[in-house]
Parts: C-alpha cells; structure tokens; sequence
C-alpha cells in the first residue's frame, strides 16, 4: 500500500513562519551592513544617516514629523538633531510662523555629509544589482516592491501620486497574471469563491482564441514598469456594431490615479476608430467606483438583476454607450 505524506500549509504566525520571518531580517541586516556601528564605514549610524536623508529631502522639516514618519521616539529625535547642531550639521531658527517649531536647515557641512552617505549608497545598490544576472536582478527588484507593497498597506501607497502610466497591449504571459489577479483581487475584497476565478479563464481562454486585432483588444496598464490594471474590449456574441467591455480591473495601490477612467476611455476610442455603433457591459451593484468611471464616460445603467454568483447573492447590472 502507498502512503501518501500530506505537508499541511503552516498556521499564520506559527513557529516556523515566524522563523523564516527572522532569519530573513538576519541575512538582510547583515548583507546591507548594519550590524556595523557606522554606515557604510561612515561617522553615521543609520538612525542618523535616515534623519539626514529626511532633512536633505524635504521641503519644510519639522521633527515632529521626521520622528513620526520613520518611527523615532520623539526624545531620540532631539538628541540626534541636537547632536547634528553641535557638530555643525544643522542650523535651527525659531519658526515665524508657528513659534510652537524650529525651522530646520541643513549647513554646508550638513549637505556636504548627506552627499557622501548618498552616493555611497547608491554604490552599494549599483554593486549589488550589477552583480546579478538581468533576470536575477528583475525578480529581486519586482520581490521588493511586493515587501514593500504587503508591509505598507495601511500606509503610502507603493507607487506615489504622480508616477506616471502607460497602456501597452497584451503580450505573452498577461493572460496568467491576469486570470491569477481577478481571482485574488475579488476574493479579498468581495469574498468571492473560486467559481468566479473559474469564469476569468474563461473569458481569457474566448480572448486567445477567437482574437481579432480589427475589432477587439486588450490593454495593460503598467506604473514603474509593472502591471497594476487591465481591460478588454471584444465584439459582442449576438449584438452586431456592438463591443463589449470586460475584466477591467486596477489594482489597489494605483487606484485614485485616473488609471480606470483611462482604460475605459481607451476602450471607447478604440471602438469608435473600429466601427461599432455601441458598447455594453455588466458589472454587479457592489462595484461602486466602477460605476462613477462608467457614468463618467457617458455609458447609463439598462437594466439590474439580482442573482446568486461566485458563492454571494448580488445584483448583476448591464450598462450601455451609444457611440452615435
């Protein structure tokens, strides 16, 4: 008889989860050297090296909020700038407009040492990612932004305002992140089951297969050359001069950017340019900040219909644009 070992996925928190959770801080630590008393075999610890960063940095300093922002104790924050004031880092001046702060500023020397620390960190990066082969260096950058991503969820968003977006078209390998996104992307927010990951593949598998590059697309949005949203525009099965749109989706850390209203646009020029009379598509009731960029693009909500789907009761809605 054959006896079949099932390893069990561990409980979250576990000893063993928070193991590999310690020791990757231990080689981390000790690969970018602080371990060391100083930084970079620099006179600065790296609580001092990060306060110089966000001095040199920053429009208006205050302590206060370089305290707050790296999570220094406020009583640590001002010994360290008074430690810069001596050594002639730092010049602080009594605010004009609020006497309740010190302007900041760093010195010459201040700036001078701030440089030094700079470039020799941009040393050790450079180092590091040449040392790497050019897919090495794609997955360590790309596991980055995902830590970055998982820890500051409740905090900035990964990419900040102002970066700016791009719509490609689709290539090889899309179509996975795609169908991997939809399912996790609902399930986390909605509580959707996995008939609805089950539907994706099908909508992408029809895409494939039946592309026609005249009438039908899809678009992928990237931000700092990764992907964060996606939406399709196919010729509808049964309505002649109609397209359909399909999955759009934007992911949580570039929503608020216009990225949505962009895609739906896209999808909207590119049905003009390609003859059809009218665009329909059906979204469900819950999906509100869909339906703001909807509205905002001219399509009027038809029809509703409540229906049990992807293991939730919701209420389907059709929505339509006439592009006459």
């Amino acid at each position: 008889m054959c006896v079949m070992a099932i390893a069990l996925a561990p409980t979250p928190g576990s000893t063993s989860e928070i193991q590999r959770f310690r020791r990757f801080n231990r080689m981390h630590t000790q690969f970018i050297g602080t371990l060391n008393e100083s930084l970079l075999n620099t006179e600065f610890s790296l609580a001092e090296a990060r306060v110089l960063y966000e001095l040199a940095n920053r429009a208006d300093p205050k302590a206060s909020e370089i305290a707050e922002s790296l999570g220094i104790d406020p009583g640590y924050m001002s010994r360290l700038l008074g430690k810069f004031e001596r050594d002639g880092l730092l010049r602080k001046k009594a605010s004009v407009q609020d006497a309740r702060y010190a302007e900041l500023s760093l010195t010459a020397r201040g700036k001078f040492a701030f440089k030094k620390i700079n470039a020799l960190s941009d040393e050790q990066a450079r180092t590091t990612l040449e040392s790497l082969t050019p897919a090495a260096r794609k997955d360590l950058l790309e596991c980055m932004q995902s830590i970055e991503a998982i820890l500051t969820q409740s905090g900035s968003p990964r990419i900040p305002p102002g970066v700016p977006f791009v719509l490609r078209p689709h290539r090889v390998g899309d179509m996975g992140w795609i169908v991997y996104r939809e399912g996790v992307g609902y399930a986390e927010r909605f509580g959707w089951d996995e008939t609805f990951e089950a539907l994706v593949p099908r909508i992408v598998h029809g895409f494939v297969t039946n592309f026609d590059p005249g009438c039908e697309r899809c678009w992928i949005a990237e931000m700092n050359g990764q992907s964060v949203g996606h939406i399709f525009l196919v010729k509808h099965p049964s309505q002649p001069a109609t397209a359909k749109i399909r999955l759009l989706f934007v992911e949580q850390c570039a929503r608020g950017m216009g990225l949505g209203d962009a895609l739906v646009n896209e999808c909207i020029r590119f049905a003009r340019t390609a003859g059809y009379k009218r665009v329909v598509l059906w979204t469900q009731s819950i999906l509100t900040a869909a339906h703001r960029i909807y509205a905002g693009a001219g399509f009027r909500l038809v029809k509703e219909e409540p229906h049990h789907s992807f293991g939730k009761d919701l209420i389907g809605q059709e929505w339509e644009l006439d592009l006459l």
